[in-house]
């Protein structure tokens, strides 16, 4: 006994003389101590915390290659491989952690929607609740600044682009169609509820190089990955009936709604400044499956839309109306998969098929077109380090048109165009520090018809000046293939192009924000041509050129006043055009100097409902008079337009909703349409081109059917 006792007691002093000391200090990148880091060799509990002047020292009795781990909150961890015995004394320096969410985000052009994501302005809630937006995406999305509201187009017009410099994705795939459809002065809506989509991203200029063949906008749309719960939703509206349903399942679920809109039930009651003769009709749904896979997520996302109506519409150039009739048939298909690869890759992918149809009949002629396209996409990215994140990707877009002018004097037209494009593009996200970001990234694409490869930088940068603001900069070429109104006529024309540059402070403290801007954007290759109207023997060029430059504020409070959120949106822009048929460059009829517009939403909680009131102010729009010498010198009258709604939670998942466009039925103009020939007075009379009616009145009730018997639709209103 005496011999083993020795014998440990001999061992316990040799362990006890192999401990080896690990010591040093821990500072931050300016060489300040840091106090409490975590210092410990992974796979032991030996290890220590830094005192006050960033200091530590433990012993351990491993030995051999271990890893020495430097941690602490905020600050990027150091996991250092070591040799116990051969350890010497040194400084770790830590780098601050670019992922928390105080960490600069570049915000230029961007307005994102959405519960995760650091450069919001909006919540999914805002985007459909709005006053005066119907449910409409696009309605809601003009009460920012950067964009116009052009009443007799409904659609986005952004920073002195035209609508269709504007393209629209669903979970990153190109929509070709996203409007329904229109008679010429009678406003349109976009094709998409926001009933399936859980946030957007709204870019009003300096977009990322994975986007294409938008010269001003991109609007990006991101269907739910995965419903919480099944359930059913019923509308019963003034405009017509609308279903929804969600079915789940251990690893896939199914969303679809659809609504059936008839208008004349409602024209009946309220008088319209448009004679109808046959009213507004529509059957349309949308649906997405997805399913859950190992190492990702598929999604199958479909909508159609079918609608027709026919208009007596007066004309200046008409002793009659002229009796136009539109029924269109649309459908839209995408799927996409995201998922993740070996080595910590992820990969989107997906593709799209667009199909539109339109019989139009103007008074005794027959236009009939058919439109359809197809979009494949493939983008790769990786996280290589916190600092320095890498995309790259390829789209391939196709399109054919084709359409037919019949009229009964027995002269008929076709006209038509294939275009195929193929384009790739590759984006860097490094973050210098916390307070410093670099956005870089290149697009190429080569167009079938101009037969031309684009080269397109694109870059942006921002710094972070305190602990809620931030400037951001950015600029890019972007390039765009003409438009279907010219392609169809004339396939010899080139890419259209602008240049991008942009401004950008934020300033975002708990529970408001405030976003300033500054842009400008310089045009070229705009197409020109000869007649007053694009047509079958119009003589075009890419001859144009124009810029657009301005400044865009927002403000959004929802802390001041309990229950109480709204923003107040101003843009002034100063854009000029010498493009289409313009005699030389002047101010587009569709651009207004002045924006501004205030959005409130106040929730009364002893009659459990919410109070939405927006008023929208637009200056007044350019348009020619022929009877004035200088062109495009008339200037309408400003726009006003007051709205109200009124949500009643009647119970838990009952709501009646209300709601009232253009409450003071202000006569907002939108221009003028001149005779073609003077009278006998010398002058051209002219017609004001207005909106359909005074206002318009909504009334709808909105039941849900769940389990947890506590959702309802007030977020889709």
């Amino acid at each position: 006994m005496k011999t083993l006792f020795t014998i440990l007691l001999a061992l316990t002093a040799t362990l006890a003389g192999a401990q080896t000391t690990i010591s040093g200090s821990v500072t931050d990148e300016k060489g300040n101590p840091v106090i409490a880091a975590n210092i410990y060799l992974q796979g032991t509990y030996d290890g220590a915390l830094t005192a006050e002047d960033g200091t530590f020292s433990f012993k351990t009795t491993a030995t051999g290659e271990k890893i020495l781990v430097v941690s602490y909150l905020s600050y990027e961890e150091i996991q250092m491989p070591i040799t116990v015995e051969q350890y010497k004394p040194q400084t770790f320096k830590l780098r601050e952690n670019v992922n928390t969410l105080d960490a600069v985000v570049i915000s230029a052009g961007t307005f994102q929607a959405g519960d995760n994501t650091k450069a919001t302005v909006l919540k999914p809630l805002d985007i459909v609740t709005t006053a005066g937006s119907a449910g409409d995406i696009i309605a809601a999305l003009q009460t920012l600044p950067g964009t116009q509201a052009v009443g007799e187009s409904g659609r986005l017009f952004v920073r002195g682009g035209e609508a269709d410099e504007t393209q629209t994705f669903v979970d990153g795939i190109r929509v070709a169609q996203p409007y329904g459809a229109a008679a010429a002065n009678i406003p349109t809506r976009g094709r998409f509820s926001p009933f399936l989509f859980k946030g957007m991203t709204f870019s009003t200029g300096g977009y990322s190089a994975e986007y294409g063949e938008a010269l001003s906008s991109v609007l990006l749309l991101n269907t739910i990955d995965e419903p919480v719960q099944e359930q059913t939703d019923i509308s019963l509206m003034t405009v017509g009936l609308g279903l929804g349903n969600t079915q789940k399942w251990e690893k896939s679920s199914l969303t679809f709604n659809t609504a059936y809109i008839n208008l004349e039930p409602y024209q009946w009651l309220v008088p319209q400044d448009v004679s109808w003769n046959k009213p507004y009709q529509s059957l349309s749904g949308e649906t997405v499956y997805r399913y859950q896979l190992k190492n990702g997520l598929f999604k199958a996302y479909a909508a159609f839309d079918s609608a027709d109506f026919s208009i007596n519409q007066e004309s200046i150039n008409a002793t009659v109306p002229v009796r136009t009739g539109i029924d269109n048939n649309n459908l839209y298909v995408n799927t996409s998969y995201n998922g993740v690869l070996p080595n910590m890759w992820t990969i989107h992918t997906g593709l799209s098929y667009g199909y539109s149809s339109n019989k139009i009949g103007i008074d005794v002629n027959d236009v009939n077109n058919d439109e359809h396209s197809s979009h494949v996409k493939l983008k790769f990215k990786k996280t290589v380090t916190n600092r320095f994140k890498l995309s790259f990707g390829a789209d391939y877009f196709l399109t054919d048109f084709d359409e037919k002018n019949n009229e009964p004097t027995g002269f008929s037209f076709k006209s038509g165009y294939t275009n195929n494009i193929a384009a790739t593009y590759a984006e860097t996200d490094i973050f210098f520090s916390k307070k410093f970001a670099l956005k870089a990234g290149l697009r190429s694409s080569y167009s079938q018809i101009p037969d031309e490869v684009s080269v397109e930088p694109r870059a942006a940068l921002a710094y972070k000046t305190g602990k809620n603001g931030q400037f951001s900069l950015a600029y890019g070429d972007f390039y765009q293939t003409p438009r279907q109104d010219y392609l169809k006529y004339d396939e010899n024309l080139n890419y259209e192009k602008t240049k991008h540059y942009i401004l950008n402070y934020m300033y975002s403290p708990d529970g408001y924000t405030l976003r300033a801007e500054a842009y400008y954007k310089d045009y070229g290759n705009l197409v020109k041509f000869d007649t007053n109207a694009s047509q079958y023997n119009s003589i075009f060029s890419n001859n144009g050129n124009g810029y657009a430059k301005g400044i865009d504020l927002f403000w959004r409070d929802n802390k001041s006043v309990k229950n109480l959120e709204y923003w107040v949106s101003y843009s002034y822009i100063d854009s000029e055009r010498d493009y289409r048929d313009y005699e030389y460059s002047v101010t587009p009829s569709y651009i207004a100097k002045h924006n501004f517009s205030v959005v409130t939403k106040y929730w009364v909680n002893s009659l459990r409902s919410q109070l939405g009131v927006t008023y929208m102010y637009n200056s007044g729009r350019p348009y020619d008079n022929p009877n004035e010498d200088a062109f495009m010198n008339g200037k309408t009258t400003a726009y006003h337009n007051l709205s109200l709604s009124w949500a009643w939670l009647v119970s838990q998942q009952k709501i009646v909703y209300f709601s009232v466009s253009n409450l003071t039925g202000n006569q907002n103009i939108f221009g003028y349409e001149y005779a073609n020939n003077p009278g006998t007075d010398g002058a051209f009379a002219r017609q004001a081109i207005t909106q359909p009616a005074d206002r318009f009145f909504f009334v709808g009730f909105f039941w849900t059917i769940s389990d947890n018997k506590q959702t309802n639709q007030l977020d889709n209103l």
